[in-house]
């Protein structure tokens, strides 16, 4: 395919979440498909809604997912910039004045009181409101302080969608709308297609909730005489059961918020790539370079995704079983719990040795190995809560603990000898691993999951299984 050039042109208006930074990852992947340039552009027009600090969130979370952009705002420039809406309204002002030279724009004299008139008088007609209806007659000049209007010439459309496919709407669909408000900012129906004409976009891939404003671009379009991008519209992320598009209640964090879990930026990309879009096989975990080289349009899904956190954990955790330990190792650092900074690094590798195949995502360090690093109370409710030790009186608990020390304080503490010694105990003392092994890994962990058990105590070393074991020993 040639070059194309794609953009991701969000509103300053708020965190990132996922659905947003989908659309952003599937014009950025078309662009590298294809040997182009991605841009990233802020369309920061609507100061009312407008969040500080939202534009630096935007730089940061596609920094992180490593979204590389080749023309934009952040410091990178380009050729066909200021890549900021806000920077760009003298050259709105001029695409309006064209379009007023042509007959195709106008002064709206209107009061807001004047325009709800219009509504009720549509609503009482049983109408749909439409504003072409409502034309002056005799528009004032535009002074640059009145809202300008696109004057629309209605007409009914086909269009091929490269993710919807061909699609149709009757001429009710266009109407005039505004291009340029009286703050001298100019709306996103306006202000997108002329960057996206100036900036020489060959593709614009955008959420499904635009879809219904096409008909009115693709009459601005015939307006300019300009030819059309190839438009893709990416259908909703719902939450997981399907009923609603996914939000804050359903999962949708601030996409930064997975950086500081301990998320990897190639697992969340493997997943958002994978929410609606598949390369028709039954393959799920995918290299950065694996989706670049196969994503494409087509196989983008035409229904919505749904967002399963669930997906989302287990991807993460295969990609991190997939790093190199001491990569896995270097990335973890951050996310040791407090009480590990005492201990050396042979020491933590150790630990981390042990967890690294059951991490879902870094974060979870501190809870998967605090006891490695501090002597955490005894807690014999996890021995009342689980179901194969509630049922065994104290003193046979007592006994099966004494007898682990006797036999386990002789062990050279290697992982081989404590493995042997184990496999004997459960001779010795007739009972089943789940039971003998889930009380020792309690009384010497305070936890009731843990690697395996003679990998734990040898990490542990045997002074501080023996301290543990008597403390839960004199508490039973």
């Amino acid at each position: 395919m040639n070059p194309v050039r794609s953009r991701f042109a969000p509103s300053p208006t708020g965190l990132l979440h996922v659905g947003g930074v989908r659309t952003a990852l599937f014009a950025w992947l078309l662009a590298r498909h294809s040997g182009g340039q991605f841009i990233l552009r802020l369309e920061d027009t609507d100061k009312n809604r407008e969040v500080s600090g939202s534009d630096q969130h935007i730089i940061d979370s596609l920094n992180w997912l490593g979204l590389t952009w080749d023309e934009g705002v952040g410091g990178v420039g380009g050729p066909y910039g200021p890549y900021r809406q806000s920077e760009r309204l003298e050259i709105y002002k001029e695409w309006g004045h064209k379009l007023i030279e042509q007959g195709r724009a106008y002064a709206d004299p209107y009061s807001p009181q004047e325009l709800e008139a219009f509504r009720d008088q549509a609503k009482a007609a049983k109408k749909p409101f439409l504003y072409r209806d409502n034309r002056p007659t005799n528009p004032p000049e535009w002074d640059e302080r009145l809202p300008l209007r696109f004057k629309s010439d209605p007409k009914a459309y086909n269009w091929h969608d490269a993710v919807m496919g061909d699609l149709h709407a009757g001429e009710e669909a266009v109407d005039d709308f505004i291009m340029i408000k009286s703050d001298g900012y100019p709306t996103y129906n306006f202000a997108h297609i002329i960057d996206d004409l100036l900036m020489k976009c060959t593709h614009v891939i955008r959420s499904q909730e635009f879809l219904a404003s096409v008909p009115k671009y693709l009459n601005l379009y015939d307006a300019l005489s300009i030819e059309r991008p190839v438009l893709a519209t990416v259908p909703f992320v719902m939450a997981l059961d399907g009923k609603k598009k996914l939000g804050k209640r359903d999962g949708a964090k601030d996409i930064l918020d997975y950086a500081r879990q301990g998320f990897l930026p190639e697992a969340m990309i493997n997943f958002m790539a994978t929410l609606g879009w598949n390369d028709g096989t039954e393959q799920e975990l995918f290299s950065l370079k694996e989706l670049i080289d196969k994503f494409s349009l087509e196989h983008v899904q035409r229904s919505s995704a749904r967002f399963d956190e669930r997906r989302l954990l287990w991807m993460n955790g295969a990609h991190i079983r997939g790093l190199p330990m001491d990569e896995a190792y270097e990335l973890a650092k951050n996310f040791w719990p407090k009480s590990a900074e005492s201990y050396d690094d042979a020491y933590r590798r150790q630990v981390f040795s042990l967890v690294k195949e059951r991490l879902k995502y870094f974060q979870e360090l501190t809870e998967l190995t605090s006891f490695f690093f501090e002597d955490l109370p005894v807690n014999l409710s996890l021995i009342e809560h689980n179901k194969q030790l509630s049922g065994l009186s104290n003193d046979l608990l007592k006994s099966l603990l004494e007898q682990t020390k006797a036999d386990l304080t002789q062990s050279d503490f290697s992982v081989q000898d404590l493995t042997s010694r184990l496999n004997q105990l459960l001779e010795k003392t007739e009972q089943k691993p789940v039971v003998l092994f889930s009380l020792i890994r309690i009384a010497t962990t305070q936890v009731s999951a843990s690697p395996g058990l003679a990998d734990t105590l040898a990490v542990l070393g045997r002074d501080r299984f023996l301290k543990r074991l008597d403390q839960t020993i004199q508490a039973l």
